[in-house]
């Protein structure tokens, strides 16, 4: 019985083998036969620095939208998104303090914004509002985007909860944290600042996340240390942090 079933599954096998073989030839020479799994030995062929936003005079705008790798033309700035999000990719006009070349590494010929004053635009940053307007529509939205940013790139040090319990701080790596709920008071603004070009023993974030994703990651820490933070809340009015496109040019 069981030698039956061995024989007859052979022959399924090697009958099997034999009809994909076929289907396999093509009269075509130049053919490499068909192709079961394409995907696997054959890559899509795309260029890195080519704009498929725009390809043989025919634009394809949601393409055009989307990161690329290029590098943009000198004294221009590059972004992707919406056009409605374009001031998000200005300059940050706020100037780090003076020491941060030494605390942070943040080198003037590297492009960053140095004050020769002590507490640089510190204070100053507490008059910017977060130009990301919530509303009952994208709120839901900007607070998951925001949460799943901060779970990245804050929570190890500040907690999930953003109560300074985070795995670096319980393990000893790191001291004086804070609690989030004990900042109920601070600016969105300095928020922003802190942030992007760093506070204390945490590093500037601004080479890993943009001003959006900031501004972004500043609605989840209002979410954690505020009562009932969302678009029904009480807001103050929203003013851009950066210069308009219009002064820009």
């Amino acid at each position: 019985m069981k030698k039956n079933i061995v024989a007859i599954s052979k022959r399924t096998f090697v009958l099997t083998l034999g009809v994909f073989t076929l289907f396999s030839c093509v009269s075509d020479s130049d053919s490499p036969g068909l192709e079961f799994m394409p995907d696997m030995y054959r890559s899509p062929a795309i260029e890195t620095y080519v704009d498929y936003g725009w390809v043989k005079e025919e634009i394809n705008v949601e393409a055009m939208m989307t990161a690329s790798a290029k590098h943009p033309p000198i004294h221009t700035i590059p972004y992707h998104g919406k056009v409605e999000d374009l001031s998000l990719y200005l300059p940050y006009h706020r100037k780090a303090n003076s020491f941060a070349p030494v605390t942070h590494g943040l080198q003037e010929k590297h492009g960053w914004n140095l004050s020769t004053e002590a507490g640089g635009d510190y204070f100053i940053a507490a008059e910017d509002k977060n130009p990301i307007e919530l509303t009952s529509d994208n709120e839901k939205d900007i607070f998951k985007k925001g949460k799943e940013l901060f779970n990245i790139n804050c929570a190890h040090c500040h907690g999930e909860k953003g109560d300074g319990k985070g795995p670096m701080v319980e393990s000893g790596a790191y001291l004086g944290v804070p609690d989030f709920k004990n900042l109920k008071n601070l600016p969105d603004g300095q928020v922003f600042y802190s942030i992007y070009y760093g506070k204390g023993m945490m590093g500037a974030h601004a080479p890993l996340l943009n001003k959006k994703e900031i501004w972004t990651v500043v609605h989840h820490i209002n979410k954690l240390r505020l009562d009932d933070y969302g678009a029904g809340s009480v807001q103050e009015e929203v003013v851009s942090d950066s210069s308009t496109v219009e002064e820009a040019n």
